[in-house]
Formats: structure tokens, C-alpha cells, sequence
């Protein structure tokens, strides 16, 4: 980022020449794909040995279980016994992304001497040093995935080359792009351009969701703790080793992101599904057959739900009125504008938090078990309503106060203007009364 300011001449002439950015780009994107790979393969291989001992199969297969869990972060799915399994455990895509911003951002560093430098770029001088790292980031990733999903489709798991594409630009454009326009320092330049009010509302969107996020999170593990009796008894039910339990404790961790969306659904009203023909909402709950999973502990009993329980659908309203109050309450815009950001950056996080929730969900097995998620079209109505409204309630009061200070400050500048003839009159009398002085004393 450095290399953009202006350097001095005796500096610039004894400054290293920048490294070839293909080679960075392409390398660092392979890098980001294959720390978590290497990671989930040894990971693999260490479940593999303490599952038998290593009495059965090879550490191959510990290492090709390794290989489909990255690739089902990436979204590629797998079978099993011939039914299709689409969910993906957010957990480890939430690795890869770290991954891939990590790497992204020394991307971008090491890339920032390239190009134009700042002021050029500011006077407006096309900058393609961005956008060609990008793309080379693109495809160093991509090779990886393309071959590890080549080397898992033998098996019957039967990975999707083109989801694990797709999922893998969209990680790119989505994280590894910010990333990379960050460490070069163009991300600053750019925002620099970008409205005023457009960076407000940006600021509240991104508070608002983390808020929700964290929200969510913190109601299903209180639900998941006041279950424990029940998970525990999920566990002992499946007769394993301490060494199995806790490998069986690593997988359902993968999918805590997921039910952490879920907890949000439910707090939002529309609620979620686990099972065709069931419902977990604030208003009802309908419950099937359930795979012994740990993590299912913390669903409500089937049933009508307490009335005290519809009471926590006010949380996200409240949540997204706090952290838009604190992002607007120091503000220097206007009270219009003040008011825009906040509504316009809740009605964003509302759609940021139902895309997560769309992604949250899939088949998990085969007959009623095909559909495990949120309802993602009600999600998207009630978020929308939910956040928009209340950040726009909490850019009330900072959107008041600016309102005020505005009108004293009109106030103030109209009372000056009437008062100025008053004082041209007053000023314009003394000159007339210390001329006739002046003539009295020269006569």
C-alpha cells in the first residue's frame, strides 16, 4: 500500500523493482486454496486412525474424507448411499474465506507498487492492476479446486465440479476482491469517490448484519447449553470412543455457522424446517423423525410454543436501532441524508442476512429429509422489514439532532442578516457625526 504514496527521488532510484504480478496473483491464489486443504486432509487422515486404528482402508481415505469436506465448503455436495447431500457446513467455508483474505490482502500489498501511483489514479488514469490480480487470483484457485474435485470424483461421493466453480468466483469477487483492492490501497482511493451517504449506509449495513449475526449465534448456543442433557444423550447413543466423539463433536462444529442462521430465522418469525412437513417457528412447532445429531438438541419441543417466546422477535429491530444509532450518531451529514443511511442500510443487511439464510440450507439425506433451511422467501420480507425499520428508527435521533442544529444555525444566520441594517445605520451615523466634528474644530 506504501508503494502508492509519492516517494522521493534518491528512494524511487534505489527502490527494488517490483515482482512479476502474475506470478503473486496466481501463486497466492493457489496458496489460499490449499491452507485449509492441507489442513482438513491432515485432519482427515488423524480421523481415519483413531476411527479403527488404521485396521481398515488406508491413510488415502482419511485423506480423500479431508478432500470432500473442503470441497463441500465450496458448495459441491456429495452422496451418500445414492441420497444427494447439497447442505454445506458454512463453518469451513467461513475458513476458506479467512483464507482467502488473508492471502488476498498480502496479494494486494505486494501488488500496490504496480500501476499508476495515487495521484495518477485520482487525476483518473486507468488502473487495471486490480482487476488483473483478481482474475489471476481466480484462476490459481480454481486449478486447485478443479483438481481436487477431479481427484474425489472417483469415488462414489460424486462431487460438482461446476458448484465448486461457482462458489468458488463468488468467494473471489465477494472476498478475495475486497481483499485485494484493501491491500493495495486502491479500496481507499475508491471510496474516497463513492457519496457520502453511500458509505454511511454501508457502515450501517455492515453493523447492523454482524449485530444479527451475533445475535443469533449467542440464542442458539443459550439454546444448545440448555439442552446439553439431550446432546449428551444423542452422543452416548452412538456408542463412540472419546477419540470418535470428539472427531464427531469437530464435524457438527462445521455446521454451527448454519444453525446459527437458523436461530436467526427463527427469531425473525418465518423459522425454518428440518424435514418435510415440519415447522420450528416463534408461533408453532412441528417435529418428524430426527437423525441423531447433537447439534438438534437445541430445537423446541413440538407444540405451541410459550406466549413469553413470541417476545424475542423484537430483538432483531432493537439490535439493528442500537448499531445504527452508533454508526450515525456522529455523523456530519445532513438530517435527510442521516435518515437515508440508516433505512437504506438496514433494508441491505436484511438482504445480506436472507442471502446468508438461502445458502444455510439443502438436502441433508434422502426421503423428508431433502429440505433442511429457513424459508428464505418470508425470511426476506421480515428482514427487510425488521432491519430497515429499526435502523431507520435508531437514525431518528441523530437525524433530529442534525435537524436541530441546522435550524439553530438558519436561525442564527437570519437574525445576523436583519440585524446587519441596524448596524450600517448606527456606523453610517457616527462617520456623519465625527465629519461634522472634524468641520466644527477646523472652523
Amino acid at each position: 500500500m506504501t508503494s502508492l504514496l509519492t516517494r522521493p527521488d534518491r528512494a524511487r532510484t534505489e527502490a527494488v523493482p517490483p515482482r512479476p504480478l502474475v506470478l503473486i496473483a496466481t501463486l497466492g491464489g493457489a496458496l489460499a486454496a490449499l491452507g485449509p486443504l492441507v489442513v482438513l486432509l491432515a485432519v482427515g487422515v488423524i480421523g481415519w486412525f483413531i476411527s479403527d486404528a488404521g485396521v481398515h482402508g488406508a491413510p488415502r481415505d482419511g485423506m480423500r474424507m479431508g478432500a470432500l469436506a473442503w470441497l463441500a465448503g465450496h458448495g459441491s455436495g456429495f452422496t451418500v448411499e445414492g441420497a444427494r447431500v447439497t447442505i454445506v457446513p458454512l463453518g469451513v467455508t467461513a475458513v476458506v474465506a479467512w483464507s482467502m483474505w488473508r492471502l488476498g490482502h498480502r496479494v494486494g500489498d505486494a501488488v500496490s507498487g504496480h500501476g499508476p501511483d495515487a495521484d495518477r489514479i485520482s487525476d483518473g488514469e486507468r488502473d487495471f492492476t486490480v482487476p488483473t490480480a483478481i482474475s489471476l487470483f481466480f484462476a490459481g484457485y480454481a486449478v486447485v479446486a478443479v483438481l481436487v474435485a477431479t481427484l474425489a470424483a472417483g469415488t462414489t461421493a460424486d462431487p460438482s465440479v461446476p458448484r465448486v466453480l461457482a462458489w468458488t468466483l463468488v468467494l473471489t469477487a465477494l472476498v478475495a476482491a475486497p481483499a485485494i483492492a484493501t491491500g493495495s490501497g486502491r479500496a481507499a482511493i475508491w471510496a474516497a469517490l463513492a457519496p457520502a451517504t453511500v458509505r454511511a449506509g454501508a457502515a450501517v449495513a455492515r453493523a447492523v448484519l454482524t449485530s444479527l449475526l451475533a445475535v443469533s449465534a449467542l440464542l442458539f448456543l443459550v439454546a444448545l447449553v440448555l439442552s446439553f442433557d439431550e446432546a449428551a444423550t444423542m452422543m452416548a447413543r452412538l456408542h463412540t470412543s472419546p477419540s470418535e466423539a470428539g472427531l464427531y463433536t469437530l464435524v457438527n462444529a462445521a455446521f454451527l455457522p448454519n444453525a446459527s442462521l437458523f436461530a436467526g430465522s427463527w427469531l425473525l418469525g418465518p423459522g425454518f424446517a428440518v424435514g418435510g412437513a415440519t415447522l420450528v417457528s416463534p408461533g408453532a412447532v412441528v417435529l418428524g423423525p430426527l437423525p441423531v445429531v447433537p447439534l438438534l438438541a437445541a430445537l423446541p419441543a413440538a407444540g405451541t410454543p410459550a406466549g413469553w417466546v413470541a417476545s424475542l422477535m423484537v430483538l432483531p429491530p432493537l439490535a439493528a436501532a442500537l448499531v445504527s444509532f452508533r454508526a450515525l450518531r456522529r455523523s456530519a451529514l445532513s438530517w435527510d441524508r442521516i435518515a437515508l443511511a440508516g433505512c437504506g442500510g438496514g433494508l441491505a443487511a436484511g438482504v445480506g442476512l436472507a442471502v446468508l439464510a438461502a445458502l444455510s440450507g439443502g438436502a441433508a439425506g434422502p426421503g423428508r429429509m431433502r429440505f433442511i433451511g429457513p424459508f428464505v422467501p418470508d425470511v426476506l420480507v421480515h428482514a427487510m422489514t425488521a432491519c430497515g425499520l429499526g435502523a431507520l428508527l435508531g437514525a431518528a435521533v441523530p437525524a433530529f439532532l442534525a435537524w436541530r442544529t441546522a435550524r439553530g444555525r438558519a436561525a442564527e444566520v437570519v437574525r445576523q442578516d436583519d440585524d446587519m441594517p441596524e448596524d450600517r445605520t448606527r456606523v453610517a451615523a457616527d462617520d456623519t457625526q465625527a465629519i461634522s466634528a472634524t468641520d466644527l474644530d477646523e472652523d
